[in-house]
């Protein structure tokens, strides 16, 4: 087999960052070819953003990891092997937030990347319609949807169509399609050449939209609603569950900033579960605008969007939201219907019963309510699937070993590993492994045909 080269890139979330290496043969003719994920880790600790008061940490966090990469990686292939650091909405956030912080954390970080013996080839800001295409290239490569390889090595177009993909991570969601129909606000509309065939496809990132924001901006709702006394009910926590809160955790995003009240922010506010479903998916609502649209239709927010069309993945927290559903409350997920009833069942569940049903989830299970409600609300309300067009979803965090992500997308698109023009139809190297098979097989059979003639003809004479 040709030998394999290496890339690595770091994705950095909001939440935390990961690090992916992926790998691919070497030969040339496989250039447009066969990525595949080699090995991956999570980095311990939040999201860089969040080393905003001490950058160099941020830098010192990714040891871990870059340390694993450089014995997942060969020794000999480290200078040679792409090294991309991209990150997403909790830096685009801090970037409006505080210019000079986000700078020195990117400095931070690519100090530490640079000290390692790859090839460095920068730390950046990826913008939301990036996270979104990116994704969505990764979703269809993986699906090989653009191209694939045919029996004899040779690259062939599928007629096939191309998957939607939505994402939800922790400060941002994106959802990217391809679409027949006129995209009116071209900020949406990116055209792809990839293998010799170019796709129209629409995409949009809401800011301020991923799981940690939502769940931020929905407590800054409530406490707006109670007028911040003391104590405040919260109809998507479970019956039993209560935490207390400084102001200054809710109010430390540019997402939540804009309500901030004038009371002191190291001020303490107790939040105690209801688990009141309805009340829940009433205040989850607001977080939503859908009476403006100066398009002839829209999401929400005034934000252009087509109809939804064909097949779609949903990878990120929408994986993590829906298996929790089908694993832990033994709910199925086929139908729209089925995640607003999920999602009514979870909020009538009380803490008690949620920690015995999943004791190592503890961190984030007062939280399945809301977000489930959420997510419901976002596909139905929001990008209008509907009971017919619901099912064509399919939630999944891998294709294949591979994970679903922006960070290969990214990669194949630096490296310039999909060319826009279509491969020459010339046969690979595993062509020539066909003909060796084929003569092979012919020998074989020749052979085989000479041994039965010979023992006939001695069977004959022995007779005789």
């Amino acid at each position: 087999p040709p030998p394999l080269q290496y890339g690595i890139v770091l994705d950095a979330g909001s939440s935390h960052t990961a690090m992916f290496v992926y790998k691919w043969p070497a030969d040339k003719e496989n250039d447009t070819g066969v990525v595949s994920e080699h090995s991956m880790c999570d980095v311990e600790g939040p999201g860089i953003s969040s080393y905003s008061s001490n950058p160099p940490a941020a830098g010192a966090s990714l040891v871990h990891c870059l340390n694993q990469a450089l014995r997942d990686v060969p020794k000999e292939k480290h200078m040679g092997t792409p090294l991309y650091l991209g990150a997403t909405a909790g830096m685009r956030l801090l970037n409006i937030a505080n210019l000079q912080a986000s700078d020195a954390v990117l400095s931070a970080v690519a100090a530490t990347l640079k000290s390692y013996p790859f090839d460095f080839r920068g730390a950046k800001i990826l913008s939301g319609e990036e996270e979104g295409v990116f994704g969505w290239v990764t979703a269809n490569y993986l699906l090989e949807n653009f191209i694939k390889r045919g029996w004899l090595g040779e690259w062939i177009q599928p007629q096939k169509t191309t998957l939607g993909a939505m994402d939800f991570g922790g400060a941002s969601t994106q959802i990217t399609f391809e679409t027949r129909y006129t995209i009116e606000d071209p900020r949406n509309e990116v055209m792809l050449k990839l293998y010799g065939q170019v796709y129209k496809v629409y995409t949009h990132s809401f800011l301020c939209y991923g799981r940690d924001q939502v769940l931020k901006r929905l407590l800054s709702k409530l406490l707006q609603a109670e007028s911040y006394q003391a104590t405040i009910p919260h109809p998507c926590w479970p019956t039993g569950y209560h935490k207390s809160l400084s102001l200054s955790s809710i109010y430390d995003s540019p997402c939540t900033e804009k309500e901030r009240p004038s009371l002191a922010l190291n001020t303490t506010v107790t939040v105690v579960g209801t688990g009141n479903g309805s009340l829940c998916a009433l205040h989850v609502s607001k977080l939503f605008d859908f009476t403006t649209c100066s398009f002839s239709r829209c999401s929400f927010n005034g934000i252009f969007q087509p109809e939804v069309s064909g097949n779609f993945i949903a990878f990120s927290a929408f994986f993590y939201t829906v298996d929790f559903i089908q694993t832990v409350m033994g709910r199925p997920v086929h139908f729209s219907s089925d995640l607003k009833d999920a999602a009514k069942t979870i909020c009538a569940t009380s803490w008690s019963e949620l920690l015995q049903k999943a004791p190592k989830l503890e961190k984030r299970l007062a939280d399945y309510c809301a977000v489930s409600t959420f997510i419901y609300l976002l596909t139905t309300k929001g990008y209008n699937f509907n009971n017919h067009s619901f099912p064509n979803i399919a939630f999944q965090k891998k294709a294949g070993e591979t994970s679903i992500g922006w960070a290969l997308g990214y990669m194949l698109n630096l490296t310039n590993m999909i060319p826009a023009e279509k491969p020459s139809s010339h046969k690979s190297m595993l062509y020539n492994y066909w003909v060796i098979l084929i003569l092979l097989f012919v020998v074989a059979t020749l052979t085989s045909l000479v041994t039965a003639v010979c023992l006939l003809r001695r069977s004959k004479s022995s007779a005789i």
